[in-house]
């Protein structure tokens, strides 16, 4: 994980393949400043002629900008939703010019909390502005604009990535001809607050969390991030899903912390994922990240949410999954039809799957066939 990933930026952006862009200074909406911002991006297919086939794609809370490739040393699975983006599916990088960026406010190459402020010359730590989805929104339109990029065929994500979609085409009605919010509302419950709540207070409960400033001390809050990741987990599983993988079996995997009465298998699953995002993940990145996905409204600044509705020029397809309760079917059909209400092109569809929040990241024939029919 850099620390620092504004050193080596290249000036100019390249046309394919994983890079940095410095998108210069930066005024949060919430306050503060940052004096300079990097983004780092991938890219996939080319730009056309008249630079009108270029498709963001944004990542949900732990992902990076790698949306597409094959799995390598460096991403065991491949891009996390690699079999929806590449020649001949349903993102075809034949046709599109795809980008994908790490959000700001992240750890994978973007500025954000772990990387060092230029005035000081320390880590930013939790002296690191809020950053809002609105923000993210903000950041990647600086660099579309480096990429000389004047209009998205289509934006799409999943979760915060949704919120994400769904602010694109409030911030800057026109601008993509088409979003996807996959599994998004236009503001997350009190039950999803409260769960991220848990996990930022394990993070900053742990000793060395040190107030935000670890970095360069040789300690970490790994335990604390390992928790909160374990209970973000059990946000995007449903009940269903959890009976038809764990059910009650004993765990099978080799133990990672001091058995209590032995394991079950859910417990296992549980801390091997805590440990798997402890290797990759910057924990107070976790806090910023978390924290925006929870102060996001699309109402804020606006007079009403149909006021913010009603500025959306894209044609819409918001995406429900059945048994998702971070973010219930039945809120994301009633913001399409409210959108519908405002004047939006907005439409709705629902995946019926036990995999809870996660289907956008694991059906795959499921989010194929909606991509394609929304695009084709």
């Amino acid at each position: 994980m850099a620390q620092d990933p504004g050193a080596g930026a290249k000036e100019a952006p390249a046309r394919s393949g994983r890079a940095l862009c410095r998108i210069g200074p930066f005024e949060p909406e919430l306050g503060g400043h940052l004096p300079e911002v990097v983004l780092a991006y991938e890219t996939w297919g080319e730009p056309n002629e008249a630079r009108d086939n270029a498709v963001l794609i944004v990542h949900a809370l732990t992902g990076d900008s790698h949306a597409a490739g094959e799995p390598d040393e460096e991403y065991r699975r491949g891009g996390w939703w690699h079999p929806l983006i590449g020649p001949g599916r349903p993102v075809d990088t034949e046709r599109y010019f795809v980008v994908c960026s790490n959000v700001l406010g992240g750890c994978s190459g973007s500025t954000g909390p772990a990387s060092r402020d230029p005035i000081s010359g320390r880590p930013y730590g939790m002296r690191f502005p809020l950053v809002t989805i609105r923000d993210m929104v903000r950041a990647q339109k600086r660099l579309l604009e480096e990429l000389g990029i004047e209009r998205l065929e289509l934006v799409a994500g999943g979760s915060i990535g949704g919120q994400q979609a769904l602010e694109w085409a409030v911030e800057f009605p026109g601008f993509a001809r088409r979003v996807i919010p996959v599994a998004a509302t236009g503001a997350l419950g009190p039950q999803g607050i409260g769960m991220s709540e848990i996990g930022r207070r394990a993070i900053m409960s742990d000793p060395d969390w040190q107030g935000g400033d670890y970095y360069g001390t040789g300690r970490s809050p790994e335990r604390g991030l390992a928790i909160a990741r374990m209970a973000g987990m059990m946000t995007y599983q449903s009940a269903q899903g959890q009976w038809e993988r764990f059910g009650r079996r004993p765990a099978t995997r080799p133990a990672l912390y001091e058995e209590f009465g032995g394991r079950f298998e859910v417990e296992s699953y549980l801390h091997y994922q805590g440990r798997d995002l402890v290797r990759r993940f910057d924990a107070n990145s976790y806090l910023y990240l978390t924290r925006a996905m929870d102060l996001y409204d699309v109402a804020a600044g606006y007079r009403s949410e149909q006021e913010a509705l009603s500025r959306m020029e894209s044609e819409l397809l918001f995406v429900g999954i059945s048994s998702d309760w971070l973010f219930p079917a039945a809120e994301v059909r009633a913001l399409a039809e409210r959108a519908r209400r405002a004047g939006a092109r907005a439409h709705y569809v629902e995946i019926e799957s036990p995999n809870g929040h996660d289907a956008f990241l694991k059906d795959w024939d499921a989010m194929e066939e909606v991509f394609r029919d929304f695009l084709e």
